[in-house]
């Protein structure tokens, strides 16, 4: 008995039960924990973008529209308010982007059929002469090689392989042509029904996640629209210019190397490079080294006016990319999607850092992505 007449507790029942540490809950375990979470997003992101490759037909062409139809809400917003009515607003929008794209295509088919004879005769002259100049050199190719070079290359155009790669040429402009039919048709629906649909996609939100997805398709439109608008501005200046320097020198399809600089500065870092290149590459062989010249020196002056002073001024902070997030971006899309992955990738790395910008709020960028202390420039 105890002093107040209660019997003695149990021992058992006066220990302390004591937790035992969860295999799972040390700091090994934590890491590991966070390595199997890691391990399956990259899965599923490695999944979706295998599936992404597999509907290139479909992906691509719905990316387009959705990037043209940004590039034209201002317009279409502003025949709204004006009355217009939203079909017809939408078909004066799509029977202009297509003309300009047509217009574009057959610019550029028209001058190289007008052309293309004296180019090939210039172009063979050219080629000898860079022959007779490699054969001056030390380590040349002796004349049995160039002729076998030769050989092997009339063989190859004669081959069957050739005939395959035709075939897949064909097959090719058919998957073009349904893209682009497809491109249309969705390009015309986000024209006309763009926030329609967006708000359809966000009925299950509410509260902050409904605002959130608003802002989140807001932020979409505004840098797919101002990245395209900027871009094609700049493309313009680059084209004019530079064409006007191969108008100038009569350097043989001034025309269509001008569209050619314009269509290729929607790939960033390397397109006004290769371009630049390509009209070189055309004046040396038609030309003669002194046009080339100039044309390169050309090519470099508008390509630091661009760098220097449009890209800030037309682009805005907003839109620019640290030039290691751009030259990733860019290699990634190339990979997935060749040419069209190259010219994609760029905006669609846009739009998903102005997401995490807005991510929080207007101006709140996701809370990992806040700047929590001064960075060394």
């Amino acid at each position: 008995m105890g002093l107040f007449g209660d019997r003695e507790a149990p021992r058992d029942a006066l220990r302390v039960p004591v937790a035992t540490p969860s295999v799972w809950g040390d700091s090994f375990g934590r890491f590991a924990t966070r390595a199997l979470q890691g391990i399956i997003v990259v899965v599923a992101v490695a999944g979706l973008v295998f599936a992404m490759t597999q509907l290139t037909l479909v992906m691509i062409p719905v990316t387009i529209a959705l990037i043209l139809a940004s590039a034209f809400a201002p317009a279409m917003r502003w025949m709204r308010r004006r009355g217009v009515p939203s079909a017809l607003a939408t078909a004066i929008a799509l029977l202009a982007i297509v003309a300009v794209l047509s217009a574009v295509g057959w610019l550029i088919v028209n001058a190289v059929r007008s052309q293309l004879d004296d180019l090939v005769a210039q172009a063979s002259e050219g080629i000898d002469r860079v022959i007779e100049w490699v054969s001056t050199l030390p380590f040349a190719p002796t004349a049995e090689q160039i002729q076998q070079g030769r050989d092997a290359i009339i063989d190859f155009l004669t081959s069957a392989q050739f005939g395959s790669g035709a075939l897949a040429g064909v097959s090719a402009a058919a998957n073009f042509l349904t893209g682009f039919a497809l491109m249309v048709v969705v390009l015309f629906f986000f024209l006309k029904d763009g926030p329609a649909i967006w708000e359809f996609m966000l009925r299950p939100f509410e509260g902050e996640r409904y605002a959130r997805g608003k802002r989140i398709g807001e932020k979409t439109v505004e840098t797919l629209g101002g990245y395209v608008r900027g871009t094609a501005l700049i493309a313009a200046v680059d084209a004019v210019g530079i064409g006007l320097v191969l108008a100038f020198a009569q350097v043989p399809l001034a025309l269509p190397l001008a569209v050619l600089v314009f269509l290729l500065a929607f790939v960033p870092l390397v397109g006004a490079t290769v371009a630049g290149a390509l009209a070189t590459l055309v004046a040396l062989v038609a030309n003669g080294e002194v046009v080339a010249l100039i044309v390169l020196g050309a090519v470099i002056l508008v390509n630091q006016l661009e760098g220097n002073f449009l890209q800030p001024v037309v682009m805005g902070r907003s839109l620019r990319l640290h030039a290691l997030v751009v030259l990733i971006a860019l290699t990634i899309g190339t990979v997935l999607g060749g040419i069209v992955g190259a010219v994609l990738s760029v905006p669609i790395a846009a739009v998903a850092w102005g997401i995490v910008q807005v991510w929080d709020g207007h101006d709140r960028p996701a809370r990992m992505f806040r700047q929590k202390r001064p960075e060394v420039a």
